[in-house]
């Protein structure tokens, strides 16, 4: 009997194996072209390209993919669209020049920084109505929520602070100095810290929720490369909270951090000035949007290395992945992680 389940279970694993992996979307904004590329990470190539807004930068699904909103920078709106057909619905009141963006988990909320104001804009999507404007330091980028929606975090690319912001009362709590140019925030899976990349100061900078301390400043060094081209911007980390990757901009690498040690283990040679991540819903892919060679790479997470490069539109900077159904036992599911 215990022979039997032995074949049973190694049948089942060989037929896990062989199933044909998922083919997600990845929506890229390219900056130069106001368009979305969107590829399909089976066929690894541009399968249609959407018009949208001027200077389009963040990105970001509604918690069912049926639309997908856009930071349109120069046309100073939010815009809203059917991802099924790529029409624009409806512009949201998102405030003066939107760099990125946040949607609360509950979906109700967008938090939105508006570079060219100093503020946070804090907007309810069902109604299309701005909340609260929150002022924040000067030229607000990066955008994080907490995975309880109590807590919201806004960067301040001149102030050089990270901005922590109460979503009940919608007011600052607390105004934590980092390195130069913050540009993107995170908060670990968990909830407990947040890490901050700082993009002059080459450094990304992990805050203790609980204390509001800074706890680690993590720095790049690269063989062959000037530290002045280390330049941390996006990043992600994985739902397990081991592992950050850091997309390091003009150095063209993307750093494999270990969340426990704080070390990096590995570099990774991707595009040109290396913007935003993302990932695939398994993790086992990652995409990297790079700014000056127009095109996205594409890395296998397992072995760490760049297996792909796929030319998108011009200036690419901003990623959010679709995720697509799979089909099992004659059940349909969506992998949403």
């Amino acid at each position: 009997m215990l022979r039997f389940n032995a074949i049973v279970a190694w049948c089942g694993a060989l037929i896990a194996l062989a199933a044909p992996c998922a083919a997600h979307e990845v929506y890229v904004t390219n900056e130069k072209d106001n368009t979305v590329s969107v590829i399909d990470t089976k066929s690894l190539s541009v399968v249609r390209t959407i018009k949208v807004g001027k200077r389009p930068r963040g990105i970001t699904f509604s918690r069912d993919y049926n639309r997908f909103f856009v930071c349109a920078s120069d046309d100073n709106a939010v815009q809203v669209y059917d991802t099924a057909t790529g029409t624009l619905l409806h512009d949201l009141p998102s405030g003066a020049d939107p760099e990125q963006f946040v949607l609360s988990h509950d979906g109700k909320r967008l938090y939105i920084a508006n570079e060219d104001d100093a503020i946070t804009t804090v907007v309810d999507v069902a109604t299309r109505q701005v909340i609260a404007q929150i002022p924040v330091g000067v030229e607000p980028e990066g955008m994080a929520i907490s995975p309880d929606d109590s807590l919201v975090v806004t960067t301040s690319e001149t102030t050089n602070m990270a901005h922590l912001i109460d979503t009940k009362t919608n007011t600052v709590v607390d105004n934590i100095l980092v390195d130069a140019r913050p540009r993107h925030a995170e908060f670990t899976p968990d909830g407990a810290k947040i890490w901050i990349s700082s993009e002059i100061g080459g450094t990304v900078t992990i805050v203790d929720v609980a204390t509001h301390k800074v706890e680690k400043t993590i720095q790049f060094e690269i063989p062959g490369v000037s530290r002045d081209k280390i330049q941390p911007v996006g990043f992600r980390i994985t739902q397990d909270g081991a592992t950050a990757y850091v997309a390091l901009g003009p150095a063209n690498r993307v750093a494999v951090v270990d969340t426990r040690s704080y070390e990096v283990t590995h570099y990774i040679l991707v595009g040109q000035r290396v913007w935003h991540l993302a990932f695939t819903p398994q993790e086992n892919m990652l995409i990297t949007t790079n700014g000056v060679s127009n095109d996205v790479t594409i890395v296998d997470t397992a072995s760490k290395k760049a297996t792909k490069s796929i030319k998108v539109g011009r200036y690419p900077w901003g990623a959010a992945v679709r995720p697509q159904p799979t089909h099992t036992s004659g059940e349909t599911s969506t992998e949403t992680r």
